[in-house]
């Protein structure tokens, strides 16, 4: 997989189509993908957005004791998150996603956050996809189409209401987990809808 496909910006009817498939505010919506990717889909050299995550690579290779082995040794694995620091710059992401797709594609893949919404490859099926291949190519081809898997997996996830009502604290903990507070996802996402309103 080269990770390069049409890489189609989204447009403002396209995001609020989608809001209101959702049936959430526009600004609520809008706020999520702001704080998710910064408001971009795709890094310069149009492959999506992505993070690659050591711990869950080292968690689907459990299976395969001799290539987790080989991971590790490779420093593309370990069993707990933050053991090292992530790689600076898209380019040097992508370096390790290719590595770790030398071991195991789909594990690879699965391990992988991928577009604006920056959803778990694991997370396919929630994202309305039938595998995480499909889902990267679709993450390839369009911001429109990795804002289609976002919505899916907020409902998906029982997120809608918290988006809904603007929960911001209970949506951050259901989108990025119980650390949400350390990155505090939740005040970035109160002031990411404030500057829409207000914008």
């Amino acid at each position: 997989m080269d990770f390069k496909g049409a890489a189609r910006k989204v447009t403002a009817e396209e995001i609020d189509a989608i809001a209101d498939d959702l049936k959430v505010e526009h600004a609520a919506f809008r706020a999520v993908i702001a704080v998710e990717a910064a408001g971009s889909g795709f890094d310069k050299a149009g492959r999506p957005k992505a993070l690659f995550e050591r711990h869950h690579f080292y968690k689907h290779l459990k299976d395969a004791p001799g290539l987790q082995a080989n991971a590790e040794s490779e420093g593309l694995a370990y069993p707990k998150w933050g053991t090292k620091p992530y790689p600076k710059g898209s380019d040097a992401v992508y370096a390790e996603i290719e590595r770790a797709c030398l071991i195991d594609e789909e594990a690879a893949l699965l391990s992988t956050s991928w577009g604006l919404g920056q959803i778990m490859g694991s997370n396919f099926k929630m994202a309305g996809c039938p595998s995480v291949q499909a889902m990267v190519e679709e993450a390839c081809e369009s911001e429109a189409g990795q804002l289609r898997q976002m919505a899916a997996f907020i409902k998906s996830a029982g997120l809608q209401d918290e988006l809904m009502t603007k929960n911001w604290a209970k949506f951050a903990r259901g989108y990025n987990g119980p650390g949400y507070a350390q990155n505090a996802y939740d005040v970035k996402l109160a002031q990411a809808y404030e500057k829409n309103l207000n914008g």
